[in-house]
């Protein structure tokens, strides 16, 4: 069976999951963006882009409602943006680490971007009120995937779409090679980069390569998307399967 959601080392339940979850992020965030490009060789940026481009119908109707939840720093947002027409209505971006997304709030100056501090699990936002839900990297760590998905269903208006950036573990030679990379190497450059923690919780790179372990594969995940209510269910692989895509809708009635 898939893990219910994020297991941070030390933590016991849902709550503790979701605790050193935001003590982590908030305690790295000035340090995320470095450390995304340096570990991903860029690579990353393509992926935001690329997402962001696989909704641009929506993006380019003015009045669409778009949330960006476990926003981050903002990549995915900016990346948003450029599909956005002049006046269009406001993305909005949410998180729950506060030093993450005052970082974001940072690149957003000027922007058509509203920043809310929220647990994606709880978001304090009307039935039926989004258009486009996105998230990129953020999903993966939530205590509870189902109820993620769910409170999304939640959310989207009937024929709204969702969409999931998230890594993933490619199979074969390459699959091989990557691992050693993913679970030895970035580490080892995230700790030198980062430094310890305070609280003694696991470094945010020993973390990665353990959260994406515990992640349901493609299949399972497209699984559960449907088994919460969703249609139209698809994954995209990116750069050889290191990360994808998924991609989902509320049925037009429901």
């Amino acid at each position: 069976m898939p893990a219910a959601g994020a297991k941070p080392i030390g933590a016991v339940d849902e709550a503790s999951a979701a605790q050193a979850v935001r003590r982590m992020f908030d305690s790295i965030a000035p340090r995320y963006d470095l450390l995304n490009h340096v570990l991903s060789f860029n690579v990353d940026r393509l992926w935001w882009r690329r997402a962001a481009r696989r909704f641009r119908d929506v993006l380019a109707r003015p009045e669409a409602a778009v949330l960006d939840v476990c926003c981050g720093t903002g990549d995915l947002t900016m990346a948003l943006l450029r599909h956005r027409p002049r006046a269009a209505r406001p993305i909005l971006a949410a998180d729950f680490a506060r030093g993450m997304l005052a970082r974001g709030a940072r690149k957003f100056a000027g922007r058509a971007v509203t920043v809310l501090q929220a647990d994606a699990l709880q978001l304090p936002l009307r039935d039926r009120s989004q258009d486009l839900i996105v998230t990129a990297f953020g999903f993966r760590n939530l205590a509870n995937y189902e109820a993620g998905l769910r409170e999304f269903h939640r959310l989207l208006k009937p024929g709204g779409r969702l969409g999931i950036l998230e890594f993933s573990e490619p199979g074969g030679v390459l699959g091989k090679a990557y691992a050693v990379y993913f679970r030895r190497v970035l580490p080892a450059i995230g700790r030198v980069i980062c430094g310890p923690l305070p609280g003694n919780i696991a470094g945010p790179y020993n973390y990665l390569p353990q959260s994406v372990g515990n992640f349901p594969p493609p299949p399972e995940m497209l699984a559960l998307l449907a088994s919460t209510g969703f249609t139209q269910c698809a994954w995209q692989p990116y750069t050889f399967g290191i990360a994808g895509l998924y991609t989902a809708a509320r049925a037009q009635v429901s």
